[in-house]
């Protein structure tokens, strides 16, 4: 009969490593979603502005090309991309007035 009044030593371990496995896939979880979090933070702290200068970038659209330009500190900024579609030009006509467009923002300082 007392066999049966305390479990054996191996469903105590089977149901430790339970446990120890349940607060490590809950301390995962957690780390993940505050990652998640902090991402998110610093995307809205920095998206959209300038890195020189800190102030906002507005999006200056001319064909296919969106260029993001700081009236501030008069700096233009690319994406991944834009400066290869503006150099061999989606469309010569307009990278050629993309490349003027960007050359009148930089001469207006």
């Amino acid at each position: 009969m007392s066999n049966y009044d305390k479990p054996s030593q191996q469903e105590e371990d089977y149901f430790a490593r339970e446990e120890v496995e349940k607060k490590r896939k809950l301390a995962l979880q957690q780390q993940q979603e505050t990652a998640q979090q902090e991402r998110e933070r610093l995307k809205q702290l920095h998206f959209m502005k300038c890195p020189k200068c800190g102030m906002d970038l507005h999006a200056i659209t001319k064909g296919k090309v969106v260029v993001d330009t700081c009236f501030n500190c008069h700096g233009v900024f690319l994406d991944a991309g834009e400066l290869e579609r503006m150099l061999h030009g989606e469309a010569n006509e307009t990278a050629g007035s993309v490349m003027r467009a960007i050359l009148n923002i930089v001469k207006h300082k």
